[in-house]
């Protein structure tokens, strides 16, 4: 294996991850991302590859098999409305994302503006295009595939919580650092929710007071 890169090197790597080629700049390599002109292109994320894992119940990072249990990595707003653009991972794949992916484990981080499969006019759902702050691990044993707005791909539905765990800086984030991610966030699904009427909003109100029994 490829050494890895400093800024990760400390962080135990879990036995599938091993199994995973190790980039250019030393971080390993999830198993969505594509090889492009003879390169791993961690930018642009294949939908084709979300509908595979899904069909053949493997983990969006190390691409093996799925257990019983089911860990999602979702920003503060999917744990509002339990809707995750990504399907699930093992649960310690999860965790080193959580630790070792430069872009959730530095919340100053922006996304690459390269990107050109993920971007806001092609991406199902409500796309959050700043860096979240907070990041939580969602653990559960049910999920669903739900056809998105406008018919612009797949989303997916996910269960009742067996577990949750918030992330910030790749350690556990604190109840301040939390609430000034859902801050940040929470007006795009408020103006979201007001656009498709009074119902929306009422719904929405709902799923805050549920989603702040989730909170640390």
């Amino acid at each position: 294996m490829s050494e890895l890169n400093a800024a990760i090197r400390d962080i135990p790597l879990p036995v599938r991850m091993k199994r995973r080629p190790i980039s250019e700049r030393g971080f390993p390599v999830p198993w969505f991302v594509s090889w492009i002109n003879g390169r791993w292109d961690f930018v642009n994320l294949d939908p084709r590859l979300i509908v595979e894992a899904y069909k053949r119940r493997v983990c969006f990072l190390c691409g093996e098999p799925l257990g019983r249990f089911l860990a999602f990595t979702i920003g503060p707003m999917c744990s509002i409305n339990r809707v995750s653009s990504e399907p699930p991972a093992h649960r310690e794949c999860a965790e080193y994302a959580v630790r070792a992916c430069p872009f959730l484990s530095q919340p100053k981080m922006r996304r690459n503006d390269k990107a050109h499969l993920g971007t806001a006019d092609n991406v199902p759902g409500i796309m959050i295009e700043h860096n979240p702050g907070a990041t939580l691990i969602w653990i559960t044993k049910s999920f669903e595939p739900i056809r998105a707005d406008g018919g612009r791909g797949v989303l997916f539905q996910i269960g009742e919580p067996i577990e949750v765990a918030w992330f910030c800086e790749g350690r556990t984030a604190t109840r301040a650092e939390v609430d000034a991610a859902i801050a940040k966030g929470l007006p795009l699904l408020r103006k979201a929710a007001a656009s498709e009427g009074a119902d929306a909003v009422a719904d929405l109100d709902l799923y805050i007071k549920r989603a702040e029994k989730l909170l640390p």
